[in-house]
This record gives structure tokens, sequence and C-alpha cells, in this order.
């Protein structure tokens, strides 16, 4: 009886150091998210249309909740809108991609760096993101997600 609660003991010891399973479709996730960050840099509309499904429920850093509707006809009003000096270009980027995958349903959670240029000066803006992706007709699209911006560091102090 002893050796067998060793042999349990041990058996769970040694599971705690094992790596975590990836998730099996964690290279097309990665992709398909690096390929929309890509794309939204650019606000490219087809990119939008692919990554969001329909019946997106999508909350914003800023504690807006919107449809895939209303991010599609901001998008639209933006390229029919000319660009004004002063906003500068923003490029987006992906980091501490976590990924786990549910069969057909996966949560890809991750930190979103926003690098803008404005006349040269550039600042950098993190968010926490988090996607519920679906798979449907073997497709991945995204059904919620989650934008919180990074508290910023405090100053040390004095």
């Amino acid at each position: 009886m002893k050796r067998i609660l060793l042999s349990v003991v041990l058996l769970f010891a040694i599971s705690n150091f094992l790596p975590a399973q990836t998730a099996p479709d964690a290279a097309e996730l990665t992709k398909l998210l690096q390929d929309f960050l890509a794309g939204a840099s650019k606000n490219d509309i087809a990119m939008h249309d692919r990554f969001w499904a329909d019946e997106l429920v999508y909350t914003s850093a800023l504690g807006r909740r919107k449809s895939k509707g209303d991010i599609m006809r901001e998008l639209r009003d933006e390229t029919k809108a000319t660009p004004k000096p002063d906003e500068g270009t923003a490029v987006y980027t992906a980091e501490d991609i976590r990924i786990q995958q549910y069969g057909d349903t996966a949560i890809v959670a991750f930190r979103l760096v926003a690098t803008t240029d404005k006349a040269g000066t550039k600042t950098v803006a993190n968010y926490f993101n988090t996607g519920t992706f679906l798979k449907r007709n073997g497709k991945w699209q995204v059904v919620a997600w989650q934008a919180t911006a990074s508290p910023k560091p405090s100053e040390p102090a004095k």
C-alpha cells in the first residue's frame, strides 16, 4: 500500500514539471491573429470581414460594446475620410500569445502592442486581449473579444 501511495505521489510531482499540452490548431490560430493584426494596421476591410464572425460581441478597452456591423461601418468611414497628418500611423503586434483549444472552440489571449508614429515620434501602448474563436466550415472566426488597456507602470516612490 505504501508503495502504491508513493508511486501516485511521485507521478503527480513529476507531472507538475511537464509542459502543458499545446492546442492542436495553435499554429493556425497564431498565423490568423498575426495576419489580422498586420491587416488591422492598414485598415484592411477584407481582413476584418474574414476575422470577425457575424454574431461578434466586442468590448473595447474604452468599455464600448460593438458588433461586427459597427466595426465594419467605422472602418468604411475611416477609409473614406481624408487622413489627417496629426493622426499618425499605427502598427499592431501580438506578444505573450496563449491559446487554449476545446475542440472547435479556442480562447486566444495575448498582449497587443500598438506602436504609433506621429511626425517621427513613436509611442507604444499595451492592451490585454482575449478572443473566443469558433471553427465552422473549416474556418476560425472570432465570436467574442475583450480588450483591456494595460496599466501604465507606476513611477517609483520618491
